[in-house]
């Protein structure tokens, strides 16, 4: 991504997911207060047309929604009304409302609900009535009683109140915050669990926004090991009494929960950051008070090169001046020898940015070298790298396969940040040419392509859907596309010069599987045919899912 810049809407760097500088929950760097909104926002457009479906395994759900308008009585008889009759009674006894539909539910009333699937934030999702509810912490297989909490047009929401079927796939979650965090949504769930929830996600995503009833999909990839992997923290400071904590702010509320000590991020990381807390607290460097704008450290990020195991350390500040830091900088370094890195970085704003505009590096290397597979990277503070190597060099080694190269093909790599994907597949191609709109990314591009040795790719400043048709006028036509946007997908535009391209291949990576099916949609309308998709398991323990898909030319 780039140093130390607020990112123009449109670029891979700027959005949710993709190394932005809001906190969001440990699945990717996204928001943080706004999540509860944001998901409203996704159940209503994922289950706008979840009513009107009538095919396939939706004809179930159909004839339940006829039997729950009759409970016991019509065409049941007189044994089926005797039923009918004592279930009311039962459902009285348990506070239930038999409601004539969904539409007359009220918050506060309780249902019953057979939860069918994991909904893309995490959420069990099941039906009454034929309208949509998401219940959290609820799994597959599940028949819950809970408690409507929320009502809207489209979906309603609630919580458990009892388990009345329990799924054989619940586990106790390893975390000790984990219903307070909110960082991860499935440690309730056994990982191969987690796994099946993933493909799910994806297969109903293409069936409901691409209309695609059968999908080319190979087994999502996993992990060995599914904790331990994020090679980064970025956590808020607050006090909890007298004691510094570093930690999420819990879904929709601006309630800190310290996670220094969480199972999903790398061991080292969480070492430095409990001894930072303690050297902060022994110089009594006091911490930002979100309330009364007072204190200096707002937030501890804190970055491992796996290939070295040097760590990256930077402090971010309401102050323009760091207090106490020539003894701070010394106590790091005594306490902390694996630190190469310690930078400061002023934010003196008001909004949920984690980032400001300058960044000071107070002692030791500009940059953390890093690499993944023969690729070389020099990592600025600021700059944006895949949160999980391990995982990153499987997806990338299936973006290659993807694209098929014998050597002799041009890549253009759209939303190429800082070259990661480009730098991956050039050994393979004759050329790569990376377009991305932030101008320090793309000076981290071709510093990383020159730490590499790669002579045959290029990083231009600008937009793809402006660039690739100027290209194509001057008889510059790829053979190869690679497409890896934020999580709102690629824009209109892009997608247009995309067909006026007629690359032979298209390689899409995503880790939205909502927009990715509507992408492929209109690139299904205009000339593509869908060869192959590939699920990656980037974020164990979360509900996120990262996907590759081969796209052809008919």
């Amino acid at each position: 991504m780039a140093h130390d810049i607020k990112k123009p809407r449109g670029s891979k760097a700027n959005q949710p997911g993709r190394g932005t500088d809001k906190l969001y929950s440990l699945g990717n760097e996204g928001q943080s207060g706004n999540r509860g909104k944001d998901r409203d926002g996704q159940r209503a457009g994922e289950f706008g047309k979840e009513r009107t479906k009538r095919s396939g395994n939706h004809l179930s759900r159909r004839n339940e929604g006829k039997q729950e308008r009759q409970p016991g009585g019509g065409h049941e008889g007189k044994e089926g009304g005797k039923k009918g009759h004592f279930k009311k009674r039962v459902n009285s006894a348990y506070g239930i409302r038999t409601a004539a539909s969904a539409e007359e539910v009220t918050i506060g009333e309780r249902i019953i609900v057979t939860v069918k699937r994991i909904g893309i934030n995490g959420e069990g999702v099941g039906y009454y009535k034929r309208k949509a509810v998401f219940i959290e912490g609820a799994l597959p297989g599940e028949v819950v009683r809970a408690s409507v909490t929320k009502v809207e047009p489209g979906f309603l929401m609630a919580t458990i109140v009892e388990l009345e079927r329990r799924s054989p796939d619940r586990q106790e979650p390893r975390c000790p915050v984990y219903s307070a965090c909110g960082g991860c949504q499935l440690q309730h769930m056994t990982y191969s669990a987690q796994l099946a929830a993933k493909e799910e996600l994806v297969r109903e995503a293409f069936q409901r926004y691409a209309g695609l009833q059968e999908l080319p999909m190979h087994p999502i990839i996993g992990m060995d090991d599914p904790w331990g992997y994020r090679n980064k923290a970025q956590l808020q400071t607050g006090y909890e009494g007298k004691d510094i904590i570093a930690g999420l702010y819990a879904a929709g509320t601006h309630r800190l929960v310290d996670i220094s000590g969480c199972g999903v991020q790398h061991p080292v990381i969480n070492e430095v950051i409990e001894k930072v807390k303690s050297i902060l607290t022994e110089l009594h460097i006091s911490v930002y008070n979100e309330r009364t704008r007072e204190g200096a450290v707002r937030t501890i990020v804190a970055r491992i090169a796996k290939s070295t195991g040097d760590i990256q350390l930077t402090l971010i500040t309401a102050v323009d001046r760091l207090p106490d830091s020539r003894r701070l900088i010394q106590r790091i370094r005594e306490a902390l020898p694996i630190v190469r890195t310690i930078a400061q970085n002023v934010n003196k704003g008001k909004s949920s940015l984690i980032f400001g505009e300058k960044t000071i590096v107070l002692w030791g290397q500009e940059r953390l070298s890093e690499t993944l597979g023969e690729v070389k990277f020099a990592l600025s503070p600021r700059a944006f790298f895949q949160l999980n190597p391990e995982q990153t060099v499987k997806l990338y080694n299936k973006v290659e396969e993807a694209a098929s190269l014998s050597g002799e093909e041009l890549i253009v790599d759209a939303y190429c940040g800082t070259g990661t994907i480009g730098l991956w597949l050039a050994p393979h191609a004759r050329e790569v040419r990376g377009i991305e709109v932030i101008p320090e990314a793309v000076q981290d591009a071709r510093d990383n392509a020159r730490e590499s040795g790669v002579t045959n790719a290029q990083f231009y400043e600008g937009r793809a859907e402006k660039l690739l048709p100027e290209w194509i006028g001057r008889g510059i036509r790829p053979d190869v596309i690679v497409v890896d946007p934020p999580r709102t997908g690629c824009e209109r535009p892009l997608l247009e010069a995309v067909v006026q391209a007629k690359p032979k291949r298209l390689v899409y990576v995503s880790c939205n599987p909502s927009t990715l099916a509507k992408d492929c949609k209109y690139l299904l309308e205009h000339g593509f045919r869908l060869e192959s998709v590939q699920p990656v398991d980037m974020f164990p323990q979360t509900s996120h899912v990262e996907s590759v898909i081969l796209m052809v030319r008919k």
